[in-house]
């Protein structure tokens, strides 16, 4: 199972760059704008929630089958030969690492939504362990009172009141509803990765990222029961209405 690994996107050009940051504004200001023109329709701080429905099961059926093999031939393999030669803590410094460059795109998707404290405290986060936490090796930031606060554009859709559509199994990216989807672009603009120039730096940098991500899913497939499609499919939805309105799905038992 492929899950919803490739948000993220290496010579790396530094963050601090200004030519960089003001690229990153400029196409930050131009979709949030466009965006905001089309689907706001008037209610822009009232959060769609998550549609249930799934009318494209059958593509998304084919398709999850598609990634399942992909990944148990290519991805799983390779996650669980770095999870079995690596050493824990060093997985632990590598997540860390890009987790700390999943800083921009929150402080981006922060500041589209108005959410200042969280976007502060992101910014704050991205300082602290970018500097004493060295480049994002250790997250100093969580033991100084400063959360992580996940966002994607997704997200900020949700809360400019953009309908979430159907969910959708993307070839390779795998669970998204249609809204989350159409965030890929966006977060991946906001990601430091996304603009390393030489390309086989970039593309040694989004596999590290990849497989580190699987390797830590590894464990979490064993909490998997039932059909795995629809398992997957609810948690999604699930994981993806409580980020938006922070209210837990009713238990079934």
């Amino acid at each position: 199972m492929i899950a919803d690994i490739m948000d993220r996107s290496v010579q790396r050009q530094s963050p601090e760059d200004e030519g960089y940051m003001v690229k990153i504004s400029q196409r930050w200001l131009k979709v949030g704008a466009l965006t905001l023109m089309l689907g706001a329709s008037g209610q822009a701080f009232s959060a769609a929630k998550v549609s249930e429905g799934d009318p494209w099961e059958g593509f998304n059926r084919a398709t999850y089958r598609f990634n399942d093999t992909v990944d148990a031939w290519v991805l799983k393999p390779v996650a669980q030969g770095y999870d079995t030669v690596t050493p824990e803590p060093i997985q632990d410094v590598v997540s860390n690492f890009f987790r700390n460059l999943s800083e921009f795109r929150n402080i981006a998707n922060s500041l589209l939504q108005f959410r200042l404290k969280e976007a502060g405290e992101s910014a704050g986060r991205l300082v602290v362990n970018s500097t004493v936490g060295m480049l994002g090796m250790l997250d100093v930031a969580s033991g100084m009172g400063l959360d992580y606060h996940y966002q994607d554009f997704g997200l900020t859709l949700a809360q400019w009141n953009v309908p979430s559509g159907p969910y959708v199994v993307v070839p390779l990216l795998g669970p998204r509803t249609v809204r989350s989807a159409a965030g890929i672009y966006p977060d991946m603009q906001a990601s430091p990765i996304t603009h390393i120039h030489d390309s086989r730096d970039q593309l040694i940098t989004q596999t590290s990222d990849l497989v580190s991500l699987r390797a830590s899913l590894l464990k979490q497939e064993l909490l998997i029961v039932g059909d795995e499609y629809t398992f997957v499919r609810d948690a999604y939805l699930q994981r993806r209405d409580f980020l938006i309105t922070g209210e837990l799905p009713e238990d079934d038992f």
